[in-house]
């Protein structure tokens, strides 16, 4: 069964707000996407943002998969041509 409330628009600095009944029953910060169609708005709860992936569970199953060592993370520092980047002398 659904509910109807009565909400108000108001200005907000440079922008209008809706102002919600707490009978909603709606946490101060709760993200909402709102709908527009046909002069008829709509809102629904925002799906909760995408969680960092946690590799804590498969650490060590993989066959062949171990942690680098230090010397394995040094990076070679070859010598480069940076003389090819002069440029002649302009007279």
């Amino acid at each position: 069964m659904s509910e109807e409330y009565r909400a108000k628009v108001f200005k907000s600095g440079n922008s209008v707000a809706l102002r919600l009944p707490k009978a909603l029953g709606l946490k101060e910060g709760t993200e909402v996407i709102v709908r527009e169609e046909r002069g008829e708005f709509s809102f629904k709860p925002a799906d909760e943002k995408p969680k960092k992936i946690d590799l804590t569970g498969i650490y060590g199953t993989i066959p062949g998969l171990k942690p680098r060592t230090p010397e394995e993370r040094q990076f070679d520092d070859p010598p480069r041509p940076w003389h090819l980047l002069d440029r002649p002398n302009e007279s």
